[in-house]
């Protein structure tokens, strides 16, 4: 590998099987993660050609977009909800597919599951049906979405046809301020890089912010690649990840794991590293952010005023005024004190141990607005376990939360967790799509954690800054 390869290029060279006629890359993929929702018609696609998987080995099922997170007894109320369960239940014993169901201790969100496994590996390539598979990149890996068609030709080769992207770098250096977090930073290099920003590219996040961060920052960092229009994101392996995978069920184990320690640590890009594209951000400028449209990239800080639709060029005016129409809300107002009804901890962006823990201190003694309907779904049933045994589902429960059972819940509308009517969410998922969590009028503001617990608590969007012991580094 050469010393002006970067980590996304030795990955890719690694895993290439041939290039094809197309100018595509045959990639061998090594793990390929999958659930319950777009697996169904990926195995009939196989079963119509009398096809098996050919590495069961390398795949993983798990439930999440439909799984009830209130009540659980099978079969579920919602009948395509059972239907999919029983589909993957079925599919997977049938081609010999490990399943983490509800049953199974290790069930919960994919992009949760495979890291706290340890079945995310740095210098992997990893495929889900899913758009935030991205989040494995914080790894080192090259972890990519993919749709129903391309599960079931991995499913049947281990392989899949690719066409390479370029590489960006996006460095952030500095100290972040009280209060900001990784997902302030990944909101905030969005909104000043655009939704189509990352078309064509895979971004590697680099810079002393990134190289701070603990392994779950970087996930909620990587997650949201894809909503910049990036096909994939990265943070270089070290040694924050490595003390991470160490002792986990599926990592290497004794002296293999150090030998593949090494290894990993090989694969980061060095000094000397090209990129198509260097970015650089200084993290003094971000602070907690909230978006107010219908794209992540329609975003402010939290201090700051909606923007004027004259600030924008005028072929992304119409955008702006049809974001302001949905969302009832207007150009120059500012965002903090905007009255909200629901406030959402929860999805593969910010559903695991660190963010509970932090979302906990800022509701810890204080209560729920008596007009907002709060709750915190924990991102895996091992994730819920552990905030049990810390004591956080009672602080959240005193503080008037809902506490639930792992899943997707209100990130989408694919179970019973939806907005109604015209209702504001405060939420710390990942899209704020119109009708994104279940209701054609209802409305998202996308947050942090702790953003989202400042906001239940004072029942409208709230600098988490200003509330006494709430401020986190």
């Amino acid at each position: 590998m050469s010393n002006t390869q970067n980590l996304f290029n030795k990955v890719w060279d690694l895993h290439a099987v041939k290039t094809l006629e197309s100018g595509q890359d045959q990639l061998l993929i090594g793990l390929h993660l999958i659930h319950e929702v777009t697996s169904p018609q990926a195995f009939e696609m196989l079963r119509d050609r009398g096809l098996k998987v050919l590495f069961p080995e390398r795949t993983i099922a798990t439930v999440d977009h439909i799984v009830p997170t209130q009540n659980q007894a099978r079969p579920f109320e919602d009948n395509l909800a059972e239907q999919m369960m029983s589909a993957i239940e079925k599919n997977c014993a049938e081609f010999g597919v490990t399943l983490l169901d509800v049953s199974d201790d290790r069930q919960g969100i994919v992009h949760v599951v495979g890291p706290e496994q340890g079945l995310t590996q740095p210098g992997m390539t990893i495929v889900c049906g899913d758009s935030h598979t991205s989040t494995h990149g914080a790894f080192g890996s090259i972890a990519l979405g993919i749709g129903t068609s391309q599960v079931a030709h991995v499913l049947a080769t281990q392989t899949m046809a690719l066409g390479r992207p370029k590489v960006r770098q996006v460095k952030v250096n500095g100290e972040l301020g009280p209060g900001v977090t990784a997902k302030d930073v990944t909101l905030y290099i969005i909104r000043k890089l655009g939704v189509q920003g990352g078309v064509g590219y895979a971004y590697e996040y680099a810079g002393d912010v990134f190289d701070r961060m603990t392994m779950e920052e970087r996930m909620t960092v990587c997650n949201m690649s894809i909503e910049g229009g990036a096909r994939c994101g990265y943070i270089n392996p070290d040694q924050t990840t490595v003390d991470y995978l160490r002792g986990r069920p599926h990592a290497p184990q004794g002296e293999a794991f150090e030998k593949a320690a090494e290894w990993w640590l090989s694969l980061a890009s060095g000094p000397d590293a090209e990129f198509d594209d260097v970015v650089e951000f200084d993290a003094a400028d971000i602070e907690p952010t909230v978006t107010w449209g219908i794209t992540p990239a329609q975003s402010v800080g939290v201090s700051e005023s909606l923007p004027a639709v004259s600030s924008y060029p005028a072929d992304e005016q119409t955008l702006i005024k049809e974001a302001y129409r949905y969302m009832e809300l207007e150009e120059n107002q500012p965002i903090k004190g905007q009255k909200i009804d629901v406030a959402f901890i929860g999805s593969c962006t910010n559903s695991r141990i660190s963010d509970l823990r932090e979302a906990a201190k800022v509701v810890e003694g204080r209560h729920v607005a008596e007009h907002v309907k709060a709750l915190v779904v924990p991102g895996s049933q091992l994730v819920r376990k552990q905030a049990i045994e810390e004591g956080l589902d009672k602080i959240f429960i005193e503080a008037g939360f809902e506490w639930r059972e792992a899943g997707c819940s209100m990130c989408l509308a694919m179970n019973p967790d939806k907005l109604v009517g015209n209702q504001l969410c405060a939420s710390s998922s990942n899209r704020n799509f119109k009708g994104r969590q279940g209701s054609p009028t209802g409305r998202t503001l996308l947050m942090s954690p702790t953003m989202v617990a400042a906001a239940a608590v004072s029942g409208c969007v709230t600098d988490v800054r200003e509330l006494s012991g709430a401020a986190t580094a």
